[in-house]
């Protein structure tokens, strides 16, 4: 076995990497930028070598620089991670060339499954089913509208060299094939170094399923069942499960055993990913192959106790493998939620700066070895069952948060927005759901946006909870982008009484003169509307009534002023708040929720009913930098007339192009920012008139 690994990557996907080799008693040697001297991943390896400035194009993409590192410290092996030079077939070689084992497939299966076109090709000819398309290049923008033509609208234009849902743009028409050419081989090339495009048909009402490979170099290959990849924005995948809740067993056989055929065609060795898209009648096509491990294979471990990096160690150290098809069970429910750094109020816009509070809902328990099981194989990875998170999940499940920052780290502008990928494990799919709802409802990250409430929001959504979904969820269920959660009668009066049982924790603890057996009463003010309370403190909770309607409850809370968690059970239904004291009572977050709540006297509500209140700026003349961003393109010039809907500017971000349009017709007046400028969020881009 390998004595030392380096692991070529950063993160979470590094960070994970180091959890498995650890328990394997081997040992880790991370690389880093600039950008990442402090990070987690460089203070979780046994050595760190720095391998070049902030940005991946001169450090983390660098070859050269990942082998001189392996020189420095004897790494034998390097584990890729995903992304960056995960799937170089160059890279591969060159580590070969060295003598370095890669933690990984061999160059032919890299080549011929890496390159989206190739692998299309290569699994006509397995007889695996594909999506209709054209398997040639596209030279340029009119090229690209004619084969979308033919082809026939929806289109999905795609960077050969893709992933991440970089590259990638739906077209509906001429119009849209043409400029989303030029923006996926623009992001392409960024992104990749490669422009190389492609188009096929897009299916309308898809599932995203993928199905989990492991192959040894003995001609060994399983599969590990499926995962459900359906909710995306952006073609970026944000919540993903295992098993999937659409496919029957006979489906499951059939793209698993075409699967492994795929990959055996090619000699495929390590951890793979072959992704389907599948119709509403389980019809499924052939996307493509990812010759790594995917950011979502968590929820494969948890649900068959597999560890995917171990396995793919021992295939690099020429091991064979000790699962046969037959051996592998599915057992229970996971989830997964991806924690990234952006605004979802903001649509879903890239967000930076430092973490001044970063609490998962768990705590590392301990790490039994030699077992195969979900249990020790999260624990093993410093996942908790629910007993150890705090009481906040029940004991029959796991909870799960692979990540790569900490309290006071900082998200950079540099890399992926991810933050951590947050999962868990229930006996069946309402026991997995119903514990991510509660762990998200937990977690506590400020000093940035980020996509919580979101995902918390989804949890809940009754079309989520009954496993109807498809790729186009979020664009169908959040057309306007997400605007939070809209309360419902039931919660809202919950709410109100949890805060005004906080209210008379906070009035005692003061020393307040309060009614200790009469009603307190008091009025709240949520979601704009006016309920009045009467609080009586009993020994061990709250007896609340609500006197418009007559209606009674129990209230009891776990709650200390200062701690931002409030545990709460409002009659039999529990929460988990987020709170924050504000003028007048507290900011509650819950559930995709984000409501305040001030807890008056009645004479006091009274008077509050007549104060004005404060007006946003106008800012309808004015184009304001969404996101903190690098401005590469002004489409208009001072003077130019504008309509709705055209494009004005591009923005880059966290290697993603972001095109920004006009709301309304009129003329730009002034453009005080130019290409090349690094705006800050909210930074004025154009001035208009009219």
């Amino acid at each position: 076995m390998f004595t030392k690994i380096l692991v070529a990557n950063r993160g979470e996907i590094a960070c994970r990497v180091f959890k498995t080799a650890k328990a394997m008693g081997i040992k880790t040697v991370a690389v880093y930028s600039d950008a990442d001297k402090n990070a987690l991943h460089v203070q979780m390896a046994d050595e760190a070598v720095h391998i070049g400035a902030a940005p991946a194009s001169q450090s983390y993409l660098i070859i050269d620089k990942i082998i001189e590192a392996c020189k420095q410290t004897g790494a034998e092996a390097v584990h890729p991670g995903y992304g960056f030079l995960s799937e170089r077939a160059e890279f591969a070689e060159r580590l070969k060339a060295e003598n370095i084992a890669f933690i990984g497939p061999p160059v032919n299966a890299i080549e011929a499954m890496g390159d989206k076109i190739t692998s299309k090709k290569l699994a006509q000819e397995a007889g695996v089913s594909t999506v209709p398309g054209h398997m040639g290049l596209i030279d340029d923008a009119d090229h690209a509208a004619t084969i979308a033509a033919q082809i026939g609208y929806p289109v999905m234009i795609k960077a050969s060299a893709g992933g991440g849902g970089k590259g990638m743009r739906i077209a509906w028409n001429d119009a849209e094939a043409r400029e989303g050419f030029d923006r996926s081989k623009s992001e392409a090339a960024s992104s990749f170094g490669d422009d190389r495009i492609f188009i096929e048909k897009f299916v309308v009402q898809p599932r995203h399923i993928e199905i989990q490979v492991l192959a040894d170099t003995h001609g060994n290959c399983i599969y590990l069942g499926e995962r459900e990849c359906s909710i995306q924005r952006r073609n970026q995948k944000v919540i993903e499960e295992a098993p999937s809740p659409f496919l029957d067993e006979a489906t499951r056989k059939a793209m698993g055993e075409q699967s492994v055929a795929l990959a055996q065609a090619v000699g495929y060795a390590s951890a793979g990913t072959v992704e389907f898209i599948v119709d509403r009648d389980r019809n499924f096509y052939f996307l493509e192959m990812n010759t790594r491990l995917q950011v979502e294979h968590p929820v494969t471990e948890l649900i068959t106790g597999v560890d995917l990096v171990e396995q793919m160690i021992r295939v690099a150290n020429g091991e064979k493998l000790a699962l046969a098809q037959e051996d592998v069970k599915l057992n229970g429910w996971a989830i997964e939620s991806r924690l990234y750094a952006e605004d979802p109020y903001r649509n879903f816009l890239p967000s930076i700066g430092r973490l001044t509070r970063y609490r998962p809902p768990l705590s590392s328990s301990a790490s039994p070895s030699g077992s195969a099981s979900a249990h020790a194989l999260a624990s093993r990875l410093g996942a908790s069952t629910g007993a150890a998170a705090g009481g906040d999940m029940p004991t029959d499940t796991i909870v799960r948060n692979d990540t790569g920052v900490y309290e006071g780290g900082e998200i950079s502008m540099f890399y992926d927005p991810m933050i951590a990928k947050l999962c868990t494990w229930g006996k069946n799919r309402e026991a997995a759901v119903t514990a991510m709802s509660h762990a998200l409802d937990a977690f506590e990250v400020e000093g940035i946006g980020h996509n919580l409430p979101f995902c918390a929001a989804v949890m809940k959504h009754e079309r989520f909870k009954n496993g109807n979904i498809t790729t186009a969820f979020i664009e169908e269920e959040y057309p306007d982008g997400f605007e939070g959660v809209t309360p419902n009668d039931t919660e809202l009066k919950a709410l109100a009484s949890i805060a005004a049982a906080m209210k008379l924790s906070d009035e005692r603890r003061i020393g307040t003169p309060i009614e200790a057996s009469g009603d307190n009463d008091y009025v709240a003010v949520i979601d704009g509307q006016h309920i009045k309370l009467a609080v009586q403190a009993a020994d061990t909770h709250f007896e609340i009534a609500l006197s418009e309607d007559g209606t009674n409850c129990q209230v009891h809370i776990d709650y200390t002023p200062g701690i931002p968690l409030v545990r709460a059970r409002v009659d039999a239904t529990d929460y988990i708040i987020k709170t924050t004291p504000i003028t007048g009572g507290y900011r509650l977050r819950v559930q995709g929720l984000d409501l305040n709540a001030k807890i008056y006297t009645p004479r006091i509500a009274e008077l509050a009913s007549l104060m004005l209140e404060k007006l946003p700026p106008d800012t309808s003349k004015l184009l304001l930098c969404p996101m903190p961003g690098l401005i590469v393109k002004l489409n208009v010039k001072e003077g130019d007339k504008i309509e709705e809907g055209q494009a004005l500017a591009i923005v880059e971000a966290m290697k993603m192009e972001n095109v920004l349009r006009a709301e309304k017709a009129g003329i730009v007046s002034k453009i005080p920012v130019a290409v090349g400028d690094s705006l800050a969020v909210d930074e004025v881009i154009m001035e208009f008139e009219g």
